[in-house]
């Protein structure tokens, strides 16, 4: 016969005491009874975390926490504000807390921006050489005459000898103290052209023009080819000009 207390017989186990006369055994959970108290209306149930449970939801006219995810897009600027401005094709981003830059070279060609034509600057070296080569060359031909007489007219001619060779590398050094510090000879000042430096477009000093007057004997070699080189070469430079990284520019 069942117990009247079990209605779903289930007996207490070995050794618990059994409910006594008239007592009312504990509520046992089975099937059919009814499932726990519901909140009341406008209660919130109590929060039970759980594996695969959803985040608690804002209520209405909050605004939900911003969830960084993967895929979704940066924030937009507010209404008025300027976006931040993005690098250009082929540009490498600034790093993190420098400012960015953009490097940008700048050839110097003079005031004009035209390279000199070899016809000028041919013409500008004519020029110089008659300056200071046609004063030398008279002198010494006239030592020559004076030495080929013997006696005393051959130390006259020794003396005119001495003077020649003074004025010429005399003329020589002036020649590059001009076109160290102003760019021009007189011949390139005449022909509209001077020097300077390609990389800074500035003139090159005595040392820079000293130099660059020691190199043009590269361009002696091979039947004076570097001479004749600015009328192939992009930038119009001569083997001199090449090693000195100077051009030759319309003034």
């Amino acid at each position: 016969m069942g117990n009247p207390y079990d209605p779903y017989n289930q007996q207490p186990g070995y050794g618990q005491q059994q409910p006594g006369y008239g007592q009312q055994p504990p509520a046992q959970p089975g099937y059919g009874q009814p499932p726990a108290q519901q909140p009341g209306y406008g209660q919130q149930p109590p929060a039970h975390p759980g594996y695969g449970q959803p985040p608690a939801q804002p209520g209405y006219g909050q605004q939900p926490p911003a969830q960084p995810g993967y895929g979704q897009p940066p924030a937009q600027p507010g209404y008025g504000q300027q976006p931040p401005a993005q690098p250009g094709y082929g540009q490498q981003p600034a790093p993190a807390g420098q400012p960015g830059y953009q490097e940008v070279h700048h050839h110097h060609y003079g005031s004009t921006g035209q390279l000199a034509e070899w016809g000028s600057r041919a013409g500008a070296t004519i020029i110089d050489g008659l300056i200071v080569g046609v004063p030398a060359g008279v002198l010494y031909f006239i030592a020559t005459l004076l030495m080929s007489g013997g006696g005393g007219a051959a130390v006259l001619g020794l003396l005119f000898l001495l003077v020649a060779l003074v004025l010429y590398v005399g003329g020589f050094l002036w020649l590059i103290y001009q076109e160290g510090t102003t760019g021009q000879t007189i011949g390139k000042r005449q022909m509209g052209i001077r020097v300077v430096s390609a990389q800074t477009g500035q003139v090159l000093g005595f040392g820079g023009a000293f130099v660059r007057r020691l190199a043009h004997f590269a361009d002696s070699f091979a039947c004076y080819v570097g001479f004749f080189w600015p009328l192939f070469d992009e930038r119009k430079q001569t083997f001199a000009d090449k090693i000195c990284n100077t051009l030759v520019v319309r003034a």
